[in-house]
């Protein structure tokens, strides 16, 4: 069945780049609708969201309708980041999706407790990933209704 809806913006916060370079692969190998964005710690993640710097040009840095965050980052750590989002009333209506090597129940737990929308390990294998990310599309652009981007 085709996909009517269109393409989401997503924000991944992701200090490994072959992470983030393998979930870019596996949304394209799972042809999930995308347009994805990258940056490095929860400080890049927060500047991204508010319009700060490099990411003040809303055609360059679309608002995102979801963001992957990763736990452990240098800098500022998803679990700082994601607290931050939650409490910023412009931003904390923005799903968060922890995708994280973390099976740490404390921090599943403290996730939920901040707010995120899901909690989800990263698989150990590219094909686990492409069938996670044809799992994300399918459930967050296809299912979900989501506020339109600004």
């Amino acid at each position: 069945m085709p996909n009517s809806r269109l393409p989401i913006t997503i924000l991944m916060a992701d200090d490994d780049e072959d992470d983030r370079l393998l979930t870019l692969d596996a949304l394209t190998e799972g042809r999930v609708l995308n347009n994805l964005h990258c940056v490095e710690d929860g400080v890049e993640l927060l500047a991204y969201l508010r319009r700060e710097g490099r990411f003040s040009d809303p055609v360059t840095s679309p608002r995102p309708s979801l963001i992957l965050l990763d736990l452990n980052m240098p800098r500022m750590d998803g679990r700082e980041a994601l607290q931050e989002i939650k409490a910023d009333p412009t931003l904390r209506g923005i799903p968060v999706v922890i995708l994280t090597t973390s099976k740490e129940e404390e921090d599943m737990l403290r996730g939920y407790d901040l707010g995120a929308a899901s909690y989800i390990t990263k698989p150990v294998n590219f094909e686990g990933l492409v069938e996670l990310m044809k799992s994300l599309g399918r459930y967050w652009i296809e299912i979900v209704e989501l506020p339109q981007n600004d």
